[in-house]
């Protein structure tokens, strides 16, 4: 039977204070439930949301919702993994038996109800500090070295991948793949701009090229993404959507684009509205990425989207069932047809996490990962 743990974590209290490092006492898992050590955590725009004040979420909250490491103990009735399996967290959980997940939307299952509290299904919580309740983003809470997470939240890991990589396997790869292959339905032969190549966009770069599409246009303010872009799958890359829309006039003899992917660091209506006008008769605008909030992203004049059969939508995790893709794209990585170890910029201490997020808004990193000291 496990006892409760101190582990040290990096939790945010409020907007705009950045990231405090902190022990944490942490319960032992209930029931369906385990207990990870993590060895490596992801640093996802996400998570920068909620310092930001954009996210929405309870605080206070231990942040980090990619992580990989080893099952350290099980609570009861647990039958997905054992202790000392290798696992990767998927930031909403998959239990494959509830409507959404038996109808093929595994993201959208009902056990991920409550990703902006960290609380579970049973209305308390893990993790502690003189009598006061943690949460752990997306239930999960991958900036703390050890969390008790929902079995249906872990997937097993082979032994050959290593865990930085399958940290990202967890949210970000997946999300950018998912957009461009489920979510847009990208064709082969078709022309795609990707808003935003960051962690998120560079995957969607990645995944319309798999998909056969012509053309993989880039728009992104940094230089250093649109250069690694192009590395990736992207066969022209601009600044901004203007050159980007007189560039998609001009090669697709006015046809214009099939499809725009938003997976920027923040939408905003500027760029939806772009987007739209980039895309052609029965072009579709899929939209990953989350607004700042109190503003409106999506305020589309409905001419625009009835005179040419426009469509706009969102998606949540790129439509992926993690229990089938998150195993896909791990082979399709060891197989030398998915770029992951090119993804990661830089990795960070767990004391280093705000100087990783700022180096994430200096646009010097595609993807920062956390190496858990005590791995």
């Amino acid at each position: 039977m496990s006892s409760t743990i101190t582990t040290r974590a990096a939790i945010a209290r409020g907007p705009h204070i950045g990231w405090e490092i902190t022990k944490l006492e942490l319960d032992p898992p209930k029931a369906f439930e385990v207990r990870v050590k993590f060895h490596a955590s992801g640093l996802c725009h996400s998570d920068h949301h909620i310092t930001a004040g954009d996210a929405g979420v309870r605080f206070p909250m231990v942040g980090g919702h990619e992580g990989a490491g080893v099952v350290e103990s099980i609570g009861e009735h647990v039958t997905r993994v054992k202790p000392g399996d290798r696992v990767v967290c998927s930031y909403i959980p998959a239990c494959g038996t509830c409507r959404p997940c038996s109808e093929g939307h595994q993201n959208m299952c009902v056990k991920g109800l409550n990703a902006g509290s960290g609380m579970f299904l049973d209305g308390t919580f893990r993790f502690h500090a003189d009598g006061e309740d943690f949460g752990g983003f997306c239930s999960l809470g991958t900036f703390s070295e050890y969390a008790v997470v929902s079995e249906y939240a872990v997937v097993p890991l082979p032994d050959w991948i290593p865990f930085k990589i399958a940290s990202i396997v967890g949210c970000g790869v997946p999300t950018g793949w998912g957009s461009a292959v489920y979510a847009a339905g990208v064709r082969a032969g078709q022309t795609v701009v990707v808003f935003g190549a960051g962690g998120v966009g560079s995957n969607a770069v990645q995944g319309a090229a798999y998909a056969g599409a012509r053309d993989v246009i880039v728009v992104d303010p940094v230089e250093f993404k649109r250069e690694n872009a192009l590395t990736l799958g992207a066969t022209h890359a601009f600044a901004t959507a203007s050159e980007a829309h007189d560039f998609v006039v001009s090669h697709t003899w006015g046809q214009l684009a099939d499809h725009a992917i938003m997976t920027p660091d923040a939408v905003t209506e500027e760029m939806v509205n772009a987007a739209v006008l980039m895309t052609g008769k029965g072009g579709k605008v899929t939209i990953t990425a989350v607004g700042h909030a109190g503003e409106t992203a999506v305020h589309v004049r409905a001419g625009l989207l009835i005179g040419y059969q426009r469509q706009i939508r969102g998606a949540l995790f790129g439509d992926c069932n993690p229990l089938d893709d998150i195993p896909r794209l791990l082979r399709l990585y060891q197989e030398g047809d998915l770029k992951l170890d090119e993804l990661i910029t830089r990795t960070y201490t767990l004391d280093e996490v705000n100087d990783a997020y700022q180096d994430l808004i200096d646009g010097k990193n595609i993807r920062g990962v956390i190496l858990h000291e005590q791995a």
